[in-house]
Parts: structure tokens; C-alpha cells; sequence
């Protein structure tokens, strides 16, 4: 097996112990999931420089490197929506995209073609990982926050749950004022970045298909012999 290969198998290995890190409460654990994200998403440039600069680039690593990269996103905004921090509705469009692209390669492959990616993928890419940890920062940030008493920190709430946050300066500390909501209490914030993601997925998606839209629009006029 290569070096890169077996880089992509240390990646998957990885999501479990992140997806535990990321479900356990404390901001230690958040910035140990923040760290493992971080180490994992490395692994995916460097799997695919080592694999391009010494020719060892194989079938199976096209397979196995890509189902990693969905595999970490995924589990980590599924995590997102479970605490509340993401609408469900962002993480079904920008899963609902990657099946789509995915089916396309399919066609595109039984046909003997080879899809190119796009600058927007790899934007894309980048966009996602960048928003996963910047989130994973935020939470960290805030839960370490609201645990170190000296501090001061002072949370006043207007009802059972809170949908946006704002930080003030006062004599014996930092004041957070969260406005009454629905959610996670750092959801504003972190729904915000999940909106950026969203658009950006959109977007990539629509010129995947705007560039490899003859694919299918042969099948849907012509049958298959």
C-alpha cells in the first residue's frame, strides 16, 4: 500500500475519536475535536501532494479519498445540528449536493468520461473545513469562557433558550447577554457561518451541473440501447 494511501486510511481512522471528542461536554473536549479536525483536514493536502509528487496516485486511493473528506464533514456537521448550532435544513442542502455531484461522477464514469473538478469544488472544500473549525473555535472559546469564574462572567437569559449572543464590558467582568430564542445559545453566530457554507455549497453544485449537464440530458431525451 502507498504512503498517501495509507495517510487517507490514518484519516478515517481518525473521525471516530473525533466524533466522540465533539459529543462530550467541556470546552477541553471541543478544542481536542478542534485539533484532531484540524491534524485530519491536514492529512487530505498532504495525502494528495505526496500522491501527485511521487506518482502514487492509485484507483483506490480515488475512491478512499474523497469518501474520507465527506465522511469528517459530515460527522461533524451532523454533530452541529444534534447541539443545535446549524439548521438542519443547511446540512441536508449541502449533503444533498454532495450525493448529487457523486451520482453525476457515477454517470459520468459508466460513460467513459472523467468529470474535472472545478475551482468551485475545491472552494468549496476549503469553505467547509474553514466554517467546521472556525464553529468548533467559537464553541470552545465560549465554553471556556463561561467556565473560568474569574472572569466574571454574567449570563442573563430571557427565557429557557437563547438564539443570539452579545458580550459587554462591565467592572467585574464580561457581561454576555443572550436574546431569547430557540436553539443553541451561540446559534446565531454559528448559523451565520453555516449560511455562508450553504451559499458556497449552492453554488458549487449549480456549476457542476451547468458544466457537465450533457451527461444527463442525453439520458433524459434519449433512451439507453
Amino acid at each position: 500500500m502507498t504512503t498517501a494511501n495509507k495517510i487517507t486510511l490514518a484519516r478515517i481512522a481518525m473521525i471516530p475519536f473525533f466524533v466522540v471528542f465533539a459529543l462530550l461536554e467541556g470546552w477541553q473536549w471541543q478544542l481536542a475535536a478542534l485539533a484532531l479536525f484540524c491534524v485530519a483536514s491536514f492529512t487530505d493536502f498532504l495525502d494528495g501532494y505526496i500522491a501527485r509528487k511521487y506518482n502514487q496516485v492509485t484507483d483506490f486511493g480515488k475512491f478512499v479519498d474523497p469518501l474520507a473528506d465527506k465522511l469528517l464533514v459530515t460527522a461533524a456537521l451532523v454533530i452541529f445540528v444534534g447541539q443545535g448550532l446549524l439548521a438542519s435544513w443547511m446540512v441536508f442542502i449541502i449533503l444533498a449536493r454532495e450525493f448529487i455531484i457523486t451520482s453525476l461522477r457515477n454517470v459520468a464514469a459508466a460513460k467513459g468520461q472523467v468529470m474535472a473538478a472545478a475551482w468551485s469544488g475545491k472552494v468549496k472544500t476549503c469553505v467547509q473545513i474553514a466554517g467546521v473549525i472556525l464553529i468548533f473555535a467559537i464553541v470552545a472559546w465560549w465554553g471556556w469562557l463561561t467556565a473560568n469564574s474569574q472572569f466574571g462572567v454574567t449570563v442573563f437569559t430571557n427565557g429557557a433558550a437563547a438564539s443570539s449572543i452579545g458580550v459587554i464590558g462591565g467592572a467585574d467582568g464580561p457581561t454576555a447577554i443572550l436574546t431569547a430564542g430557540s436553539g443553541h445559545p451561540l446559534a446565531g453566530v454559528t448559523n451565520l457561518i453555516g449560511l455562508v457554507m450553504t451559499l458556497v455549497t449552492l453554488y458549487s453544485g449549480y456549476d457542476y451541473m451547468k458544466r457537465n449537464w450533457d451527461l444527463v440530458a442525453e439520458g433524459a431525451t434519449r433512451p439507453k440501447k
